[in-house]
């Protein structure tokens, strides 16, 4: 397909210029021409052309110039003529190769393809024709893995995820900005969210190796199409967000496990506040020092458990007691309440979301 927009661009060209004119890869193979006979013949007389540093040269009454894309030379246009009305015309034909290149690697090279769609890009009919010019599968379970690092301008996140998923028939590397890189993972059938999160250890664990860089993952929705993937990819773009308020320590969050997290992230700031007055008579959730905060956190994480919670804190029952009886009289919650448990547990989630949208 390629070469066919080549030879349109030669039949373009010959309608200016009269003379024999073609196109050759980096090798001199010629891949279109104004006599179509030559086609997949090699011009051997720009053999040395193409080894030595010159830019454009007459050999034998041809004109010939390198077309580089990306600081690489990828072919070589010719022209029957030595003169120079005829050398500026190749100066102009290899401008608009390098735009039919770009053009082309822009809209079949996959990985585009898939950026195109994560960022709601690409019409809903575009996927449906492109997917079968590249030859993927639309109804295939995916999920998207957004990983977002602090990563130096010459560390190379995709190349080392790449490495891990080389398959790229079927999984794609997406590179967002410096910051943001997309990984779009196929799944074998019955893969579960606990499989999933283990792929996004592996991601974190590996970048922490080989890069010493920290990252972070959010993990979408699986989903069966194509069309889909624009929603996964928010649902990472948002389990990233929320994470970063409500789960600080996970290095991997998955849109699905965000729990109340999700439900307060999506509340106006305003009615949090007030709510914080209420449960807290007008006082601030700071008048709490670390000490009881640390109390406070593991009595939740023993699920009310006195005995159980003054033994991991290695104070005496009684000392527990005294500190829950402060924060009684702070709030008015008696934490042995279940009831009031759940309260003060929303109160601190809200809390840190307020100090998320402050910042």
């Amino acid at each position: 397909m390629f070469n066919k927009v080549f030879q349109n661009l030669v039949y373009q060209v010959q309608k200016i210029v009269r003379d024999e004119f073609g196109i050759t890869d980096n090798s001199g193979i010629i891949i279109a021409c104004t006599d179509e006979s030559k086609i997949g013949q090699e011009v051997s007389i720009v053999a040395n052309f193409i080894k030595n540093d010159e830019n454009s040269k007459v050999i034998e009454g041809f004109s010939f110039e390198k077309v580089f894309y990306k600081g690489k030379l990828e072919f070589i246009v010719f022209l029957n003529s030595g003169s120079q009305e005829y050398a500026n015309y190749l100066s102009l034909i290899s401008i608009s190769i390098k735009n039919i290149k770009t053009n082309y690697d822009e809209r079949f090279d996959r990985n585009n393809f898939i950026k195109g769609i994560l960022t709601n890009n690409v019409s809903i009919e575009d996927i449906a024709l492109r997917s079968k010019e590249l030859h993927l599968l639309n109804s295939s379970c995916r999920v998207v893995f957004l990983i977002r690092t602090n990563q130096a301008k010459d560390m190379y996140i995709h190349e080392v995820i790449q490495s891990l998923f080389p398959n790229n028939s079927k999984d794609f590397v997406v590179v967002i900005d410096d910051q943001n890189t997309v990984l779009v993972k196929e799944l074998k059938t019955g893969s579960d969210a606990k499989e999933i999160e283990k792929t996004a250890m592996i991601i974190v664990d590996t970048l922490t190796t080989e890069l010493m860089v920290k990252s972070f993952v959010g993990i979408g929705s699986v989903v069966d199409n194509l069309l889909e993937l624009g929603q996964s990819y928010n649902e990472a773009l948002i389990a990233l967000t929320v994470g970063k308020i409500f789960e600080k320590d996970k290095s991997a969050v998955n849109y699905n496990s965000l729990g109340i997290g999700r439900l307060i992230y999506q509340l106006p700031v305003e009615p949090c506040r007030l709510f914080l007055k209420e449960i807290f008579k007008g006082e601030s959730l700071e008048t709490v020092d670390n000490e009881t905060a640390f109390t406070i956190l593991k009595f939740f994480e023993n699920n009310l458990n006195i005995s159980e919670a003054s033994r991991q804190l290695y104070v005496h029952r009684n000392t527990l007691v005294y500190r829950l009886d402060k924060i009684q009289k702070l709030t008015g919650l008696d934490l042995r309440r279940f009831d009031d448990a759940i309260m003060f547990k929303m109160a601190m989630l809200v809390n840190k979301y307020i100090e998320s949208a402050e910042h």
